[in-house]
């Protein structure tokens, strides 16, 4: 982390009323659960179904 970085999430973290060690802490803790929350999301997704065209040409690959 830069020179400007740290000062900059010194300045959060004293606004916050924390030390920069446990802003830091606090910071990447819920970064990983955002990422945790964002992959169970994508996993529970339903199927998209076929558009108008993949349907068409699907149709049109089918043995009459």
């Amino acid at each position: 982390m830069s020179e400007g970085q740290r000062a900059y999430e010194a300045r959060r973290a004293a606004k916050a009323g924390m030390s920069l060690e446990k802003w830091l802490a606090e910071k990447e803790k819920r970064t990983r659960e955002e990422i945790a929350a964002a992959t169970r999301a994508e996993a529970v997704k339903p199927a998209k179904k076929p558009g108008f065209f993949a349907r068409l040409l699907e149709r049109a690959q089918k043995p009459l």
